[in-house]
């Protein structure tokens, strides 16, 4: 049964275990568990590459909505933003199936290919985030070549008790009103979680009252994006038993959106399809909807000083996109069933994992994992896009860390991963029809109605690295690691052959590619002093394939397709890193300063590979007094001009963001408030990354927003 068919009904879900493997990183003072920063701290400290801990007071004072907008605060992480509702995550460059996001230990399976597609995860429910930048393919598989997000839990309190909290959030942008309430308890060795979110927002505001496209100039009726409004309904719960040694965990979680296309978004602009209909809050046609079922149950077993894990996951994505049945033939018929739907995926994902690691000397540390995983991926809607196909990987890594003196500490490890994919072939009978009666040869109509061939195909490849990390001193941190990934080709890379709406081209697969692989170098320095703290992080990455959707020359023969855009494998390079600064000016005065860049080349084009983000600056000035916090920011955005064939520049652009949070006493709790406004100035500015930046709309204007945290909590006998 669909979420979007059961407003307010819970599921079951868990709560993470990061003291299982790490229990020295944790204090705790009674009656609960506190994270502090010598967790986070240890965490970066232990690995050779970049780590990114975020805890929920950062993801609380810059709450958005969205949980990679959220992010896209942090230097090296960006938002590749699909209206002002959903997005999804780039890492130094890299995005799509070349970023893996991780919750609770199950990788996130979607239609994650796509431009169009968000993150379909419920921000509120995010209780702490480890962002690993860089190659990560040797622990998490071929969809971890570009970096990981891993969602985890806190862990449980340790004492019984009733707790929960209300989240209320407002925003003035898309007047946006959304609530979130959290229910937990807490009694000797069981612990039960649920939550519900619901979220509704209206058509976004930009700074402009026209755009540009294809010569044509489009009217932006009240300045707000007509048919963006949309609706998000979450709903998970978890249950969780330890006892002694063992702890089983089961999670259930169902994450439903709705979300309205702009109408220009599909299709040729016209100015008629964007007139005002006097409902903001409306969605019409074209619309995404987008339902993600996610079951897990997880086993861990702790044996002496080794620990045993097992994972089980099914995942069902079914996207739709749904558009007002329209067609290039001329001779194909509306469907009497679901005449307007276009575009329909539906994706089964099973896996099981099982990691074993060994602490049987104080200074050696082994790992080792083996991952299983099918997918299933079946088709529907009156157009085409990417055939049905299956998928089935399997891999196992070992990996191993050695600290000899406390002072220096050796990693490394190795995997090996075998992927098999079975892609169903697909005849046009349409634009059969369509061909003969243009009279072409029947060659050239045999050839051409077969958008995707029969396709069966086997792929092997490893990855490998070695790292050392350099601690002299609780201030000083020094890095190193160089690996090897890579990452197995998608359906959509090798049989993808159709109009593919919103990037306005036809995109075709190669079904000949092989496997995306690299070699990267990371290196990075941290100083934490008592009043000022620098961090440097670059990285140089280069890749012997690496697959991008090349522009072709070739003219479609698809009626209103254009130019062929193909998968094509080339030799690339990335490079670039990030730098942060923070110094307290007072005691209550802090001014931190951080940046971003990277660097892309395409060494046989001679050109930038496409989605470079642009280089940026990010400056902090915050005053803290207490539990209370007040900043004023100012984002300097560079010109992106290093663009790939047939992509657009973007200007910069600069903007200035504001906020402060505080509690207020209530009862025997204290409620939270957090206020900000973004982009005070109402500048007009674009997202390079943007799903609608081909279309010339900029980025949302003013908001401000309001989020209203009311904690509760009961002791038990």
């Amino acid at each position: 049964m669909r979420i979007g068919y059961i407003s307010g009904v819970l599921s079951l879900c868990i709560s993470a275990n990061a003291y299982a493997l790490y229990p020295d990183s944790l204090k705790v003072s009674l009656p609960e568990v506190v994270v502090t920063n010598n967790y986070m701290s240890g965490r970066n400290r232990a690995e050779a590459v970049p780590v990114e801990v975020i805890g929920q007071e950062f993801l609380r004072e810059f709450h958005s909505g969205s949980l990679m907008q959220t992010l896209g605060k942090l230097p090296g992480i960006q938002s590749m933003d699909i209206g002002s509702g959903f997005s999804k995550p780039v890492i130094r460059g890299m995005g799509f199936n070349r970023v893996a996001v991780t919750e609770n230990g199950i990788r996130q399976e979607g239609q994650q290919w796509g431009a169009d597609h968000g993150l379909e995860i419920d921000a509120f429910n995010v209780e702490r985030v480890e962002v690993r930048k860089g190659p990560a393919s040797l622990q998490y598989g071929s969809d971890a070549m570009g970096g990981v997000l891993e969602i985890k839990q806190l862990p449980p309190p340790l004492d019984n008790q009733l707790f929960g909290e209300v989240n209320l959030l407002g925003k003035t942008n898309n007047n946006l009103l959304g609530g979130s309430a959290m229910l937990g308890i807490k009694k000797d060795s069981w612990y039960i979680q649920t939550r519900f979110t619901e979220q509704h927002f209206g058509d976004y505001r930009v700074p402009t009252d026209s755009i540009v496209y294809l010569t044509r100039q489009i009217p932006i009726y009240n300045r707000r994006m007509k048919n963006t409004a949309g609706i998000e309904r979450d709903a998970s719960a978890s249950v969780s038993y330890r006892k002694s040694t063992y702890q089983g965990q089961l999670f259930l979680s169902n994450a439903y959106q709705k979300v309205g296309f702009f109408p220009g978004a599909h299709g040729i602009p016209d100015a008629s399809r964007v007139e005002d209909d006097g409902n903001s809050r409306d969605i019409d046609l074209p619309y995404s909807k987008v339902n993600h079922f996610k079951a897990q149950f997880r086993q861990q077993l702790t044996l002496g000083k080794n620990l045993v894990e097992w994972n089980l996951g099914y995942q069902n994505n079914r996207r739709e996109e749904r558009s007002l049945f329209h067609t290039h033939y001329g001779n194909q018929q509306a469907p009497v069933i679901n005449p307007d739907l276009e575009l329909q995926f539906t994706l089964n994902t099973f896996c099981s994992a099982m990691k074993w690691t060994f602490l049987q000397h104080e200074n050696w540390k082994h790992t080792g994992g083996i991952d299983l995983q099918y997918q299933k991926n079946g088709i529907g809607g009156y157009g085409f896009l990417l055939p049905r196909y299956q998928r089935e990987t399997a891999g196992s890594y070992y990996m191993a860390s050695f600290n000899p003196t406390g002072v220096l500490s050796f990693s490394g490890g190795v995997r090996f991963d075998y992927g098999h994919i079975d892609i169903r072939p697909f005849e046009d009978i349409y634009l059969e029809s369509y061909l003969q009666q243009r009279g072409y040869s029947e060659e050239t109509i045999r050839f051409y109605k077969q958008r995707s061939f029969e396709t069966d195909r086997s792929f092997a490849n490893y990855a490998a690295s070695v790292g050392v990390v350099y601690t002299p001193s609780d201030k000083h941190t020094a890095k190193i690691n160089i690996g090897r990934s890579f990452r197995l080709p998608g359906a959509n890379e090798l049989a993808s052959n159709g109009v593919h709406h919103g990037t306005f081209r036809h995109e075709q697969g190669d079904a000949t590619l092989d496997s995306e692989q690299g070699w990267q170098l990371d290196m990075g320095y941290t100083f934490h002093g008592n009043s000022f703290r620098f961090e440097l992080s670059p990285f140089v990455s280069w890749f012997t394939n690496y697959i991008y959707l090349q522009p072709t020359g070739e003219w479609s023969i698809l009626p209103h397709a254009g130019q062929i855009y193909r998968y094509t494998g080339v030799e690339a390079l990335f490079t670039g890193g990030e730098i942060s600064g923070e110094v307290d000016i007072l005691h209550d005065l802090t001014l931190a300063v951080s940046g971003e860049y990277v660097y892309t080349y395409n060494l046989e084009a001679h050109t930038a590979l496409s989605f470079s983000p642009p280089a940026s600056v990010r400056t902090n000035l915050s005053y803290h007094p207490g539990e209370t916090r007040f900043y004023v920011e100012h984002e300097y955005i560079a010109a992106q001009n290093r663009i790939a064939r047939n992509e657009d520049p973007t200007p910069g652009a600069q903007l200035f963001n504001a906020g402060a949070s505080f509690s207020i006493p209530w009862k025997k709790n204290k409620l939270e408030v957090t206020i900000s406004a973004n982009n005070l100035f109402d500048t007009r500015y674009y997202n390079h990354l943007s799903f609608y930046r081909k279309i010339e709309i900029p980025e949302p204007g003013r908001n401000f927003q309001l989020l209203i945290i009311i904690p509760f909590k009961t002791l038990l006998k």
